[in-house]
C-alpha cells in the first residue's frame, strides 16, 4: 500500500539512487527495457483484464493481457509514483512524490500533470490564510504556519492515496496531514488540510471507501470516517497505535491493516475494530478486494494470505520464491499481479477458490 511504497521510495532517494540533478517535476519518465522489473508500488484495473502499474522514477506500465506482458506509458515527470486508481477502462488518476497527480484519459497510455508541490503548497497557504483572516482561531493560526513552512520547503512532501468515485470528483491524501478535493476532474483543487481530527498532523497513508462511507488511515492508528454533511473527517476510536498501510471496504464490513502483520475488522461502519489474525507476521502493505468477494493482503516478506468470508478469517497461500511485495491487484481469472522492489510478477490463486 502507499505508506509502505513511500518507505521504500524514500530509502531509495536516500542512498543516492534516484537523485538526478534536475527537478523530476520537469524531467519525463525515461523509457526503460527494465522499468517492470525496478520498483512497483501500486497496480490498478483498468477495465476488462487491463491493469496499470505505477513505480519508482515515474514508470508506468500497462497491460491488456492481465498482467503477462506490460508496455511502458509516456509520462511528464520522473517523480516516483505511490498510488493509481482507474474509475473505468480510460480515466485514471496517479499521485506520488514532490505533491504529483497525474491523470490519463487514455486507459493509461499517456499522462498529463493536473497537480504538484508547487501549486498544492500556494493552494494551502491561500486556503488557510483566507480561513484566518475570516476570524479563525488558533488551530487555524498553528495549520497557517504550517503552510508557510511548506511554502518555504518546496515541494518534497508526497501524495500517498487517492479515492475517485467517478471521472470528476476525488481526494488525494498524504505526509504530514495533506488532503486535497476536487470536483471537476483534477482543473481545481480544494484544501480540506483544516478538515481532518488531526492535530497531529499524520500523515495519511490511504483512503478507501466501505459501502455508503469514505474512510481515512495513517500513522499512529489514525482512523478516519467522512462526514458528508459537516465536510470534515472525523477520527474514529480503535485501540491499535501503530501505522496501518491500507484500508479496504469488504463483504464484511470496513479492513484496516498495517504493521507487523496487523488487521482489524469493523462490522459497523468504523464504531469500534476487532483484531483479525491475517497469518502474517511482516507488514501488510497492500490488500484488494475480487469481484468475487474474495479478500487478499501481502506484506514485505513476500507473503499472502486470502479471506473468502470478508475478512474475518485468513489463510496463507503458497508463494514459491517469495519477494518483498508492496503492490497487488486481481484480475478476473483469479490471477494476482503483484508488485514491489523487484517489479512484477504474476500468482495464480484460481484454485484456492
Amino acid at each position: 500500500m502507499a505508506g509502505y511504497a513511500y518507505l521504500v521510495a524514500a530509502a531509495l532517494c536516500l542512498s543516492g539512487s534516484a537523485l538526478a540533478a534536475d527537478d523530476p517535476l520537469d524531467l519525463p519518465a525515461q523509457a526503460s527495457e527494465f522499468a517492470q522489473r525496478r520498483l512497483i508500488t501500486a497496480i490498478a484495473p483498468a477495465g476488462d483484464q487491463a491493469l496499470v502499474a505505477v513505480g519508482q522514477r515515474g514508470h508506468v506500465l500497462r497491460s491488456g493481457d492481465g498482467g503477462k506482458s506490460w508496455l511502458q506509458a509516456k509520462v511528464p515527470v520522473s517523480s516516483d509514483l505511490t498510488a493509481v486508481q482507474f474509475v473505468d477502462a480510460r480515466v485514471g488518476y496517479a499521485t506520488g512524490h514532490d505533491g504529483v497527480v497525474l491523470r490519463s484519459d487514455d486507459g493509461g497510455a499517456s499522462w498529463t500533470r493536473v497537480l504538484d508541490g508547487r501549486t498544492a503548497n500556494k493552494l494551502l497557504l491561500e486556503s488557510m490564510q483566507r480561513l484566518v483572516a475570516a476570524g479563525g482561531g488558533e488551530a487555524q493560526k498553528k495549520l497557517l504556519e504550517e503552510a508557510r513552512r511548506d511554502v518555504d520547503l518546496g515541494p518534497d512532501k508526497p501524495f500517498l492515496d487517492l479515492w475517485f468515485a467517478n471521472a470528476n470528483e476525488g481526494f488525494i491524501v498524504g505526509a504530514y496531514n495533506l488532503i486535497f478535493h476536487t470536483a471537476d476532474g483534477g482543473k481545481s483543487w480544494q484544501s480540506w488540510f483544516d478538515r481532518t481530527d488531526n492535530p497531529k498532523l499524520l500523515s495519511l497513508y490511504a483512503i478507501r471507501s466501505a459501502g455508503k462511507a469514505l474512510y481515512i488511515v495513517g500513522e499512529s492508528g489514525l482512523l478516519l470516517k467522512l462526514d458528508p454533511g459537516a465536510e470534515r473527517f472525523h477520527a474514529l476510536s480503535g485501540d491499535y497505535k501503530g501505522s496501518y498501510f491500507g484500508v479496504l471496504g469488504t463483504r464484511a464490513g470496513v479492513l484496516a491493516f498495517g504493521m507487523r502483520g496487523n488487521a482489524f475488522l469493523s462490522h459497523d461502519e468504523g464504531q469500534s475494530w476487532q483484531p483479525v489474525a491475517s497469518g502474517l507476521a511482516a507488514s501488510i502493505t497492500a490488500g484488494a478486494a475480487a469481484d468475487d468477494g474474495r479478500v487478499v493482503l501481502v506484506d514485505q516478506s513476500g507473503n499472502v494470505a486470502t479471506s473468502r468470508d470478508g475478512g474475518v478469517t485468513f489463510s496463507r497461500v503458497v508463494v514459491q520464491a517469495p519477494m518483498p511485495l508492496a503492490a497487488v491487484a486481481v484480475t478476473g481469472t483469479g490471477t494476482l499481479v503483484l508488485g514491489g522492489p523487484r517489479g512484477l510478477r504474476t500468482l495464480d490463486i484460481a484454485k484456492d477458490k
